[in-house]
């Protein structure tokens, strides 16, 4: 595996573990393992691991670019060398997956765990990948027993996060035996935590800043509109070039509108071709982006599916690409090298209003530009706002004369705009990152955590509330807060107040079992478990009720809801507009329009009896929505499912969570629950993510295995296993595809059904089937295995038979198709030509 620690071949870093445990010989051992991979270490890094060897706690506040990696992997070889526990923390699961690899390489897999939430391997490995959440809820766990000895934090700015920081600082507070390494670009004054980290550990505590970056940034003001800034860039051979928005429509926007550039050279156009060889762009985005990055243009945003992502980065890296336009989410764990970044404003909207970037932000983001071994320099470049240049363009050309300057009609800035100016650039670039904000919170869990624990949990929680990073006022509300969560643990019946302590020295207990692993997995899950007992097995949607009861678990993916939302409310105003409804009457009635929600009284009735036996689920709330159940009833493909709602830009998002079901489902579920239509839709959503992008799943797989992940493939794409080779889940997808064209037919829609099957004169057959039956059911019967017939006899082929379920059950109309298992295979789809809607007998 590649990356800040070099290639396999050259990793042997458990060989040099000395024989001395003594500082000297750690940081001598460590050094030399660098200098045969023919790296010499900064003066920042001597420095740093230094402190590191010494025992003391360090904040490492040096620029992007610096080699804090490689500090942290100084860390955990002194640790491992004197046989201490050490864990590496991180934001997001995408940067911990990749931390676990590049540690595995090092340190061989036998001696790296990871826990994340949704994965935990060798969890009782010496040096142990994670979140920041699962580091601070084993802190509340364990208090000063936790097995931790050392605690390495990337990306420490976190802490400041409003709905994340507190599990930054929970460690901090719990774990004083810990040596703690503390590392971000964007840190601000650490004053305070130096002198906390010592009171707390005894640990001396050293901050080493370094404003030296090991590659120079320079820095440049445009008043050039953007293509012609781009063209100069290019011209300077300043590329790649990031071009930074604040939104994923408006970077997908841009590199459309980049087309015009001539940005590579035939041979340069030839190489990305070639690079790209047979990779598959499968959704409308990736077509758009085919044209993108065969022109030399990369997009890069969280939206967007992992694959197109990866080929972008691989292209990057090759130096293929010359522009990027991404948005300011590159900052943590994006693999993209930069020589430039070029930011088209320093306002965003932070979800509730419009404002100018932070110092903080701002650094994060330029912190990107220039690569070191790479590039001899950085290059931040910053665009005035358009209205301003178009306004400055207008007053050059109107010359000297007052009479023609006065005649200038100057652009607006568009409505809600805020301003900025050269003068906020460099206040901007010169400005330290902001103080760290503490963000600590109290929860159920945080509670029950500390009452489940050894000792006496009064003392423990009055020291967490009192002895945190907050002011008075806040600690006092918090305290208020932690009272009324105690109380109502009390009340509950779930905690007991004991009249003498237990031989543990606890003063109260729990009078339930917190689940193996409490506050460490999904949060929901046992109250999935207890709700599927609510369900009537003989039911016909059964299997679907069982899906939705888990995607009342998961996290809510917000664009896809609105979406639905969207399209909901679209259909009822159309819908009404026919009825004749007054507008007024149309807008109240809008408000209780929603995405879909099945089993919404159920789940939230069940919820609510469920969290007054356990009140820990209250820090968390039931979220019934239909997005694979949605799909399935739809008996879409991927493809069709983004564009039905118009998720192009989302499709990423989309993936994601059918993937995060996919793996609940197969995991959460218990074997007795699955019936053979609930095992037959799990193959099936299994098999679409993984024919859309398999690296997902693939991912969970290599997670088991990581020593056959090691060896890194030279494809950008790693092709899918073929789609007919799982047949269970290619009979659904046949099912699926073959059902489509029922509910089109049942709602007449003749055009998309012309779209799916050109050779069909559907009018005509529509009007022979009406002749005879009043309407086409689309009900659960309509689209059981019993209604459609396969035949596998041919090779090559299936020959199937879609019966329609008509009203008066005589099953002797339906649909005839052929499906070609090879083009099935090429495609990672069931192609399906039909060949007859007709009447049978």
């Amino acid at each position: 595996m590649s990356g800040v620690f070099g290639s396999m071949e050259d990793v042997t870093l458990l060989e040099h573990l000395p024989a001395e445990t003594d500082p000297d010989s750690i940081y001598e051992a460590f050094v030399e393992w660098n200098a045969e991979r023919g790296l010499t270490l900064y003066p920042a890094q001597e420095e740093a691991l230094i402190e590191v060897v010494s025992g003391n706690n360090l904040i490492l506040a040096t620029p992007t670019g610096s080699g804090k990696s490689l500090v942290a992997a100084g860390a955990h070889f002194a640790a491992l060398a004197e046989g201490r526990r050490t864990f590496y923390t991180a934001p997001i699961k995408a940067l911990v997956s990749e931390k676990f690899f590049d540690l595995c390489a090092i340190f061989g897999s036998e001696n790296v765990g990871m826990m994340t939430g949704d994965a935990a391997v060798n969890s009782s490995a010496p040096i142990i990948c994670c979140t920041a959440e699962i580091l601070a809820n084993i802190a509340l766990r364990d208090g000063e027993e936790a097995d931790v000895d050392q605690v390495v934090m990337d990306e420490f700015h976190f802490y400041s996060d409003p709905d994340r920081g507190w599990a930054w600082q929970v460690p901090l507070i719990e774990l004083p035996h810990a040596q703690f390494i503390l590392m971000s670009a964007t840190l601000g004054d650490m004053t305070r935590f130096e002198k906390d980290l010592t009171r707390r550990t005894g640990r001396p505590t050293t901050t080493i800043r370094s404003a030296t970056r090991p590659v120079p940034l320079y820095f440049s003001y445009r008043m050039t509109p953007l293509h012609e800034t781009l063209e100069e860039l290019l011209e300077a051979k300043q590329a790649p070039v990031y071009v930074v928005h604040f939104t994923q429509a408006s970077a997908m926007e841009r590199a459309q509108a980049l087309m015009s550039i001539n940005m590579c050279t035939r041979e340069e156009k030839d190489a990305i071709a070639e690079m790209i060889g047979g990779f598959r762009f499968t959704t409308r985005f990736g077509r758009a982006l085919s044209r993108l990055v065969r022109h030399g243009i990369g997009v890069h945003h969280a939206g967007m599916l992992p694959k197109y992502r990866r080929l972008v980065e691989r292209l990057a890296q090759a130096g293929l690409l010359k522009v990027i336009c991404g948005t300011d989410t590159l900052g943590v764990g994006v693999n993209v090298p930069i020589r430039t970044v070029l930011f088209t404003a320093l306002s965003k909207f932070d979800g509730k209003r419009v404002r100018l970037l932070s110092a903080r932000e701002f650094h994060q983001i330029a912190g990107r530009a220039g690569r070191a071994g790479f590039d001899t320099a950085g290059y931040v470049v910053c665009q005035a706002p358009e209205h301003v240049i178009e306004n400055e363009r207008a007053l050059a050309k109107a010359g000297d004369d007052p009479k023609k300057r006065r005649k200038v009609v100057r652009k607006k800035p568009p409505e809600g705009f805020v301003n900025w100016s050269e003068e906020t650039f460099n206040r901007l670039r010169q400005a330290e990152p902001e103080p760290l904000v503490s963000r600590f919170k109290v929860s159920n869990a945080m509670l029950l955590n500390v009452i489940n624990r050894p000792g006496d949990c009064f003392q423990a929680m009055k020291r967490l509330l009192t002895d945190n990073h907050e002011d008075r006022k806040a600690q006092r509300r918090h305290i208020s807060h932690a009272i009324a969560i105690y109380r109502s643990l009390l009340a509950g019946g779930v905690v007991e107040q004991l009249p003498e302590p237990d031989e543990q020295g606890r003063r109260a207990r729990l009078t339930v079992d917190l689940q193996p692993e409490f506050a460490l997995n999904q949060n929901l899950s046992t109250f999935a478990l207890a709700a599927f007992e609510l369900l009537d097995p003989e039911s016909p949607t059964y299997a679907l009720d069982i899906v939705s009861i888990i995607e009342s678990i998961l996290d809510d993916p917000r664009p896809i809801l609105q979406a639905q939302l969207n399209k909901a409310r679209a259909e009822a105003i159309a819908e009404m507009k026919a009825e004749g409804i007054e507008y007024e009457e149309r807008m109240e009635r809008l408000v209780e329009i929603t995405y879909p929600m099945p089993l919404e009284d159920l789940l939230f009735s069940a919820y609510e009896t469920y969290r007054r036996g356990h009140p820990w689920v209250g820090d968390y709330t039931v979220s019934p929505k239909s997005i694979v159940r949605d799909m399935f009833e739809r008996a879409m493909t991927f493809s069709e499912y983004v564009q039905y709602y118009e998720l192009a830009r989302a499709e990423g998002t989309v993936l994601r969570y059918l993937a995060d079901a996919y793996r609940t489902l197969d995991r959460t579920v218990p074997e007795h629950f699955k019936t053979d239509d609930l095992q037959d839709l799990i193959e099936w959503l299994g098999e679409l993510v993984r024919q859309v992008d398999s690296s997902l799943i693939d991912e969970w797989e290599k997670l088991q295995n990581p020593d056959e992940a090691l060896e890194e493939s030279e494809e950008i794409e790693e092709k899918p296993k073929p789609v007919t080779a799982n047949q269970r889940a290619f009979r659904v997808l046949v099912r699926n595809a073959m059902f489509r064209l029922v509910e089109l037919a049942a709602l007449e829609k003749e055009e998309e059904l012309a779209e799916l099957a050109p050779d069909i004169d559907w009018t005509a057959a529509l009007d022979a089937y009406y002749e005879e039956h009043d309407e086409i059911l689309t009900g659960p019967d309509a689209r059981g295995p019993n209604l459609l017939l396969i035949d596998t006899s041919e090779p090559g082929v299936w020959r199937v038979r879609q019966i329609i379920d008509d009203p008066e059950g005589d099953h002797d109309w339906g649909i005839s198709a052929e499906v070609d298992l090879a083009a099935s295979d090429e495609e990672g789809r069931a192609v399906v030509r039909v060949t007859a809607f007709d009447r049978l007998g």
